[in-house]
C-alpha cells in the first residue's frame, strides 16, 4: 500500500487551532469573562419555520407506506430541482433540471467536483480566500496559482494577458473581504476562461446577502458563461442549514471539453460515487423556496445584513478602511496603526473581549487585515461595536 503523499505538501492549518488556543487560555485566566465572537462564519439563529414543518412531514412521510421514500435519485429529487429551477427563472436564469444536482453542501461539493478534471489542470486561486480550495487541490497534487489581490483592486483581481490557468475559484461574494464582482467583472473572467478553455469554479454560497440590484447572484447571469462555469450553491447560509448540510450544483449541458461533456460526467459520478441526500432533508430544503421560505429566510437575513450595519458604523466612526459588508456577512477591515493580524487579535481578545478572524490565515496577502462575521446574536455585535470604538477611538 502507497499512501497519498500529497498530504505531506499541505501546509498545517493553524488558523482556528492558534485562535481556539488563544481564546481557551484566555477563558482559563478570565473565567468569568464573557466574549464577543465575530470570527467562525456559522450561522446563529435557528431553522425557519415553514423549513422545520417540512422537515417534520418528512419524517411523517417516512412512517407510512403509501408515502415512504427508499432511494432517490443520485442527482436530487425532482421535487427540489424544480424548486431550483423556479428560483434561477425568477432571476432572469433558465435552467434544464437535468443541469441540477442536489449535494450534501458546498463545501463536499467543492472538493468532490475536482474528480471531473484531469491531475495535470492547473488551479487558480484567487487570494485572500477560502483555505479549502487550496488544500483540496494540494491533496492531488494540482499545480496552484496563487492570484494576490489588494486593497488597490478592492480585492477583485482581474485576468491578465500572461496568465495561464485550467481550473479556476471564484467566490463572489467572497469569504474573506466581502468583495463582490460586477457583470462587467464577470463577464471579463468568463470571456478569459472560454478563450482559453478554462472551467471557472463559482461558489455562490454568500449570495443571498447581495442587496445592490445590480451585481449579480449566479455566474448564469453573464453571457457566455453556459460553456466555461459550474455554480456550487448551498442552503447553509441562505436558509441556516450549516447543521443541516444541503446545497447544489449547476452544470450546463453547453460545457464540453476535448469532446466530453462535464454535465454527463457528473451524472455518472453522482451515480457511481454517491447515494443522495436524504428524503426528509430535500423535504425540508424546498421549503426555502415556498413564498412563504423565501419571506422567513429573508427575516433571518436581514438579522445578519444589520449586523453589519453596525459595525460598518463602528468602522466609519473610526476612520478605518474595510470592504464587504453591504452585499456580504463579512467585512474585512485594515488593521489600525499598522498592526499585522495576530497582534490586533490579541489586543480585541486581551482588551475588549472580542474574537475575530486574523487575515494572515487567507494567505499570504491578508496579512494586515482583519474579518469580522456578521452572524452572531443582535445585542453581542452592538456590544462588540460599541467596545470596539472604545478601544480605538
Amino acid at each position: 500500500m502507497i499512501p497519498n503523499h500529497h498530504y505531506d505538501e499541505l501546509v498545517s492549518s493553524y488558523l482556528f487551532y492558534n485562535i481556539d488556543q488563544k481564546v481557551s487560555a484566555y477563558v482559563k485566566d478570565h473565567p468569568d469573562a464573557k466574549l464577543y465572537k465575530m470570527g467562525i462564519g456559522d450561522v446563529t439563529l435557528p431553522l425557519a419555520d415553514v423549513v422545520i414543518k417540512a422537515l417534520h412531514e418528512g419524517v411523517d412521510d417516512q412512517s407510512k407506506k403509501a408515502t415512504f421514500h427508499g432511494y432517490l435519485p443520485e442527482v436530487g429529487a425532482d421535487f427540489l430541482r424544480e424548486a431550483v429551477q423556479g428560483h434561477y427563472k425568477e432571476r432572469g436564469v433558465d435552467l434544464d433540471i437535468g443541469e441540477i444536482f442536489v449535494s450534501s453542501g458546498a463545501s463536499d461539493e467543492l472538493s468532490h467536483i475536482l474528480n471531473l478534471f484531469d491531475k495535470k489542470n492547473s488551479a487558480l486561486v484567487m487570494e485572500p480566500a477560502y483555505p479549502a480550495y487550496v488544500d483540496a487541490n494540494v491533496m492531488e497534487g494540482r499545480e496552484i496559482i496563487h492570484l494576490p489581490s489588494s486593497r488597490d483592486n478592492g480585492f477583485l483581481p482581474m485576468p491578465t494577458d500572461d496568465l495561464k490557468a485550467d481550473l479556476i475559484y471564484i467566490c463572489s461574494p467572497n469569504n474573506p473581504t466581502g468583495a463582490v464582482f460586477n457583470k462587467e467583472q464577470l463577464k471579463a473572467w468568463v470571456d478569459y476562461a472560454n478563450a482559453h478553455n478554462s472551467v471557472i469554479i463559482f461558489d455562490a454560497a454568500y449570495e443571498c446577502f447581495i442587496a445592490d440590484p445590480e451585481l449579480p447572484h449566479s455566474i448564469f447571469e453573464i453571457p457566455g458563461a453556459r460553456t466555461c462555469a459550474i455554480e456550487i450553491c448551498s442552503f447553509s447560509k441562505t436558509a441556516g442549514f450549516t447543521g443541516t448540510r444541503c446545497g447544489y450544483t449547476v452544470i450546463g449541458k453547453d460545457l464540453e471539453r476535448e469532446g466530453m461533456n462535464l454535465n454527463a460526467m457528473w451524472v455518472r459520478n453522482r451515480t457511481t460515487r454517491s447515494n443522495g441526500v436524504s428524503y426528509i432533508i430535500q423535504k425540508g430544503a424546498a421549503a426555502v423556496f415556498t413564498p412563504e421560505g423565501q419571506e422567513q429566510i429573508q427575516k433571518n437575513i436581514d438579522v445578519y445584513r444589520n449586523n453589519a450595519k453596525v459595525v460598518m458604523a463602528a468602522l466609519d466612526e473610526l476612520g478605518l478602511w474595510y470592504c464587504g459588508g453591504k452585499n456580504s456577512p463579512y467585512i474585512w477591515m485594515a488593521c489600525p496603526d499598522g498592526m499585522d493580524s495576530w497582534t490586533f487579535f490579541d489586543k480585541l481578545l486581551n482588551e475588549a473581549q472580542i474574537v475575530g478572524t486574523p487575515g494572515e490565515g487567507f494567505g499570504d496577502c491578508g496579512e494586515g487585515y482583519f474579518r469580522f462575521s456578521m452572524f452572531g446574536d443582535p445585542d453581542d455585535t452592538k456590544e462588540a461595536a460599541r467596545r470596539l470604538v472604545e478601544l480605538l477611538k
